[in-house]
């Protein structure tokens, strides 16, 4: 579907960055999303994946000024497909339910440009509320990210030459993002972007108990991590969120 015209800020900069954003009934959260990031003082394109929305996801979007493209629902489709569509010398992922700080673009041109042996990274991430679990996962994000293992909700970014070489995210059912971080780890030095931090929702977690979130994470992770098929691992996730 064709949106409206990429709006586009006009900058001294050259570096074109490719905003990604993966959608499925988004309608309410996408217009402060990309309100924000047209307001970055940089070069940014912004493309809206639709997975097959029953709102108005598609219509909201592209009267923001994003462009729109629909794909197969899953976050690895979508991104897949929204790489292929794009022109920026920078790749960002974002999901629609980011709350994207002021500064956070030019804040990813400062850590590649004075630097072409950093091949991409992510964003420090918080989650909203004011509960102990949410700050818990804050820290808990933080940490695993020492270890070079990070997840879409962080904003990852990469050169698109790089992505290019890595053979583009997989198309897979779930963890497409760890698999994905995982390689990029691999590529090359990367880069976690303290200040300004991301804030990621925690509505995913409402209404399920902490323990259950955290046993279903370890089992996972473990299963992803002794070659369990994606396919698989995405009938346990969704029987598990159920």
């Amino acid at each position: 579907m064709a949106g409206s015209p990429v709006k586009w800020v006009p900058c001294e900069r050259t570096m074109l960055i490719s905003v990604i954003i993966p959608a499925l009934n988004e309608a309410n959260r996408l217009p402060p999303l990309i309100e924000a990031l047209q307001a970055e003082a940089v070069q940014c394109e912004i493309i809206v994946v639709d997975g097959g929305s029953e709102d108005d996801t598609k219509r909201v979007a592209a009267a923001a000024g994003a462009r729109v493209i629909e794909a197969q629902r899953g976050r690895g489709q979508q991104i897949f497909a929204g790489c292929a569509a794009a022109r920026g010398d920078v790749f960002l992922h974002l999901h629609a339910d980011t709350i994207f700080p002021a500064g956070g673009l030019a804040a990813i041109e400062r850590a590649l440009e004075p630097n072409d042996q950093i091949v991409g990274g992510n964003f420090n991430i918080v989650f909203d509320g004011d509960t102990d679990f949410a700050r818990w996962l804050t820290d808990f994000y933080a940490w695993f990210r020492g270890y070079g293992l990070y997840y879409g909700d962080s904003g990852i970014f990469v050169r698109r030459s790089v992505y290019e070489k890595l053979g583009g995210i997989r198309p897979i059912a779930v963890m497409e993002d760890l698999d994905f971080s995982r390689r990029l780890e691999q590529a090359g030095e990367t880069v976690c972007i303290q200040e300004p931090a991301v804030i990621s929702s925690s509505r995913r977690f409402a209404g399920r108990k902490r323990w259950r979130i955290v046993t279903g994470w370890i089992v996972m992770h473990v299963l992803y991590f002794l070659g369990i098929s994606p396919d698989r691992l995405a009938v346990l996730y969704n029987a598990a969120r159920r």
